[in-house]
């Protein structure tokens, strides 16, 4: 028998659930803005955040693995794999095997990868500054800060 949704009563004592004050709709709506600002700042190198966020951590760390660089974006094991396999197909990152431990994939930045990254390096931080301009300095501060708490 198909699932039906059964109408919700409310009582006067009820709160009202209104969509638009939800934590998560908010988020959404902010990680929505969120991209449009990457998007309209560095997207037009068909870059979108997750390919960027991979960029920087191999720029800053070097050589990673796949687990470990997944770790550091916060991503999961399948979603890290298909995302390094678009960036090599755009030959922006290079794969290898460990040779102390053939199950490990080392990834590393081509020479293409470091200068699409260096020609947007500076344009993450105009980023941040579009996402977070409706914000004045201490709001900016507690926004961060409260998000870091959140995660």
């Amino acid at each position: 028998m198909p699932y039906r949704a059964r109408p919700v009563r409310i009582e006067h004592q009820d709160p009202v659930y209104v969509l638009e004050e939800q934590i998560g709709h908010l988020l959404r709506r902010a990680h929505q803005r969120a991209t449009a600002v990457f998007q309209s700042t560095i997207g037009e190198d068909n870059l979108t955040p997750t390919q960027y966020a991979v960029l920087s951590k191999l720029y800053a760390h070097g050589e990673l693995s796949q687990n470990h660089l997944g770790r550091l974006t916060a991503m999961d094991p399948a979603t890290t794999m298909n995302l390094i396999r678009r960036l090599r197909a755009r030959d922006l990152v290079a794969t290898r095997r460990d040779p102390d431990d053939g199950r490990r994939v080392l990834l590393q930045l081509t020479d293409s990868g470091e200068d699409l990254f260096l020609r947007h390096y500076g344009n993450g931080f105009v980023v941040s500054e579009r996402i977070l301009e409706p914000l004045d300095a201490a709001e900016q501060a507690t926004l961060l800060a409260l998000l870091k708490k959140l995660i």
